[in-house]
Order: structure tokens, then C-alpha cells, then sequence
């Protein structure tokens, strides 16, 4: 159950934007995975009195989709899907325009693109809560469903080490953040050239070193997942760097997330990738399907870290 203390960091969170991981407190991230799983578990039930979201998607999306729609019904409320194909969000209208006309229409918005900056646009021109619900740069909804799944693993999270395998990315970025606001010793691991943001690095290594954890970039696979008690991958091209496949394949070679990497890891370390996977390149079958394998119970909790997101945001606790 939620403690009391977590429910009044959270209620702090009321009317705010989720642009970046970094833009929660330690409190406040502990807070929403506590609330999480009290909602999974039906211990706690919020009713949101059918505030409405909006999604304004310009990347293709299932999980973050449909979860994001499933965890609105489930408080009580509705979701509207701006599709930029069918809306005058993807015919040029200025950001400035539109945030301020879908804030007297909607209760919350959650935007998926590509720049952050646009993100930032619509937060600063919205007078609701704006969510991240992905850009190139960072990927907070999907950390937190991440970290509660390593929570459920373990029961806490606090001095575990998570090793994340790939591309410095969106993902990546979000991972170390959350992960350093709840104590946890994140390992980047990648091959030169392909490391994350080093802004994004140096942030994560402060907060972490405010909750004695570590946040470390290593470039070699078997260093990476040495000891580790969580192994996370992601696609070695993220939307947009199609046309890069086949160099990021020859680059990443020797950086598949298989069998032989898990037998380095703790004895009950678990498996985890925020999907769509490709098995035989960034995961083997065998990890993919394995019995270490947490990845489709971290796909659900996508549906429970973010009806805590928007319970917490929309007023709900």
C-alpha cells in the first residue's frame, strides 16, 4: 500500500507536465510505483469523473496507445485520439494555437513525436498536463512501467543494478534518470560511438550520487551484464533511423542480449525489453522466451505505472 508520505508527493504532481524522468523528485517517482501497483492490485481504485485525455500521436504506437486509452477508462475518464492524419494537428497549425485550443476541450494530453523541443512547445503554451508519451529523446512512461516491474522481481529496487544493452537512446536516456532517483546502479553498455546524451549521462550521475547509486557507459557486453540483476535491450534503430539498419547491425554485432550474457548476470536476474523486438538481433529467442524473462508482464505494466501517472496528475490523489 501506497504510504502516506507517497501520496503527498504525489499530490504535488497535480496540473504538472511529465516532459523529461528528471522532472520528478525521488519521492515522487517511488510515489507513482507504489501507487501503480496498488492500482494492479485493486488495493486502491480512483475515479477520475470522465476527465477526458487527449493523444496526439506522430509515431506509430501500440502499447503506448492503447495502454494509455485502457488506463483512462479504468479511472473513469475518456480519450480522444488527435490523429495527425485526420486533424488540423498535422496541417501546420502552430503548436502555440493548438495547445491553447485543446486545453479548453481536454483535461490532460499525452504527445507522442519526435523532437523534445515540440514537446516543450506545446507544455509551455498548454494550460494542462502534458505527458511524454515518447520523442527522440527521452521515454519516461516506459522507465517507470520498467522500474516496477524490477520492483515486483525483487520487492524493492533500491541497490540493485540494471544493465541496459544498445543504443544510447530515448530509452536509455530515461532508464539512467529513474533509475538514479530510485537508487539503482544503471550500466549503460554500447559500442563506441553510440553512447547517450552525455548531458543526460552527467544529470543522471547527480542524481544518483544524491541517492548513493551509479550511473556508468561501458563498451563491452559481458562487463555490462556482469552481476546484474535486471538485462534490458531495445531495437538497435529506433523509428526514424530505418535507413541506418544494416550499419547499426554490423556496429552491434557481438551486443545480442542471449543466453550466454544471462549466465553472467545474478542467478535471479530477469530479462526485460520495452518491445517491439526483433529476435536474433538486439535478444535471442531463448531470452526472449526464457525463464528470466519479465518482458510481457513489463508490456502490462505500462497500463498500471501510467493510470497512476494520470491519477496523480489529473488530481486523483
Amino acid at each position: 500500500m501506497a504510504a502516506s508520505s507517497d501520496l503527498s508527493a504525489l499530490a504535488q504532481l497535480r496540473g504538472r507536465d511529465l516532459i523529461s524522468a528528471a522532472d520528478l523528485s525521488a519521492e515522487q517517482t517511488q510515489g507513482l510505483l507504489s501507487l501503480a501497483a496498488d492500482l494492479k492490485s485493486g488495493r486502491r481504485v480512483i475515479e477520475l469523473g470522465g476527465k477526458v485525455l487527449g493523444l496526439i500521436f506522430s509515431k506509430a504506437s501500440t502499447r503506448t496507445r492503447v495502454s494509455f486509452t485502457v488506463a483512462m477508462a479504468r479511472l473513469g475518464g475518456h480519450t480522444i485520439d488527435l490523429n495527425p492524419q485526420v486533424s488540423q494537428v498535422g496541417r501546420g497549425e502552430p503548436v502555440a494555437d493548438t495547445a491553447r485550443v485543446l486545453s479548453r476541450y481536454v483535461d490532460a494530453l499525452a504527445i507522442r513525436t519526435f523532437g523534445q523541443d515540440e514537446l516543450v512547445d506545446y507544455a509551455h503554451w498548454a494550460s494542462i498536463p502534458v505527458i511524454n508519451a515518447l520523442t527522440d529523446f527521452e521515454h519516461p512512461c516506459q522507465a517507470l512501467a520498467d522500474y516496477l516491474t524490477l520492483g515486483e522481481a525483487f520487492g524493492s529496487t533500491r541497490g540493485l543494478t540494471l544493465s541496459y544493452l544498445g543504443d544510447g537512446n530515448n530509452v536509455a536516456h530515461s532508464l539512467m534518470l529513474t533509475g538514479a532517483l530510485l537508487g539503482v546502479h544503471v550500466r549503460i553498455g554500447c559500442p563506441l560511438g553510440f553512447e547517450p546524451n552525455p548531458d543526460v549521462l552527467a544529470r543522471a550521475q547527480q542524481l544518483a550520487a544524491a541517492q548513493g547509486s551509479s550511473v556508468h557507459v561501458l563498451h563491452d557486453p559481458v562487463a555490462t551484464v556482469r552481476g546484474s540483476h535486471a538485462l534490458y535491450t531495445d531495437v538497435w534503430a529506433s523509428m526514424g533511423q530505418e535507413d541506418q539498419k544494416g550499419e547499426r547491425e554490423h556496429a552491434f554485432a557481438g551486443w545480442c542480449l542471449n543466453e550466454d550474457l544471462i549466465s553472467e548476470a545474478d542467478s535471479r536476474a530477469i530479462v526485460l525489453h520495452c518491445l517491439p523486438a526483433y529476435r536474433g538481433l538486439e535478444i535471442s529467442a531463448g531470452a526472449m522466451e526464457g525463464s528470466a524473462s519479465r518482458i510481457f508482464d513489463q508490456a502490462e505494466n505500462r497500463l498500471h505505472a501510467q493510470q497512476a501517472l494520470l491519477a496523480a496528475l489529473l488530481g486523483g490523489v
